[in-house]
């Protein structure tokens, strides 16, 4: 039941990062091009990239949709924590790397600013490494 709910939230949180990605680019560029450059040609090529990182987000949501579909394929502990262990590396590749901008940001500096939306984001992937990583080592041990 756990591995089931875990792959729910997974499913949820990339279908989220899928909307902002690459159905509302413009939404997510805004989240880290300041005002006073957003009528520059960047502002422009990044919401077009943010589709790039939508694609990967849609990937990783079907995937947890039909490993939840199939779950019973996936009974065997060590195939669920190497699941769950993919899975948490790839929320944590998005935490690690944005911690040093937010450091950055607390000295005032840092190429955008890592509050409101952004420091959601920022605290919601680090929570879906740890429930990840946590069930991926219940289930390893």
């Amino acid at each position: 039941m756990i591995f089931e709910l875990v792959l729910v939230l997974n499913t949820v949180w990339f279908l989220m990062g899928f909307n902002v990605f690459s159905l509302r680019g413009k939404i997510f560029a805004k989240l880290i091009v300041p005002r006073e450059y957003r009528d520059t040609p960047v502002f422009g090529i990044l919401a077009e990239s943010g589709k790039f990182l939508g694609g990967f987000n849609f990937s990783l949501a079907l995937m947890s949709v039909l490993l939840l579909v199939n779950h019973a394929s996936f009974s065997g502990y060590i195939q669920r924590s190497i699941l769950l262990f993919i899975f948490a590396v790839t929320h944590g590749s998005q935490f690690f790397y944005n911690l040093p901008v937010a450091l950055k940001n607390r000295s005032g500096g840092g190429p955008w600013k890592v509050q409101g939306v952004m420091k959601f984001i920022f605290v919601m992937d680090f929570v879906m490494m740890m429930i990840n990583l946590t069930l991926a080592l219940w289930y390893w041990l």
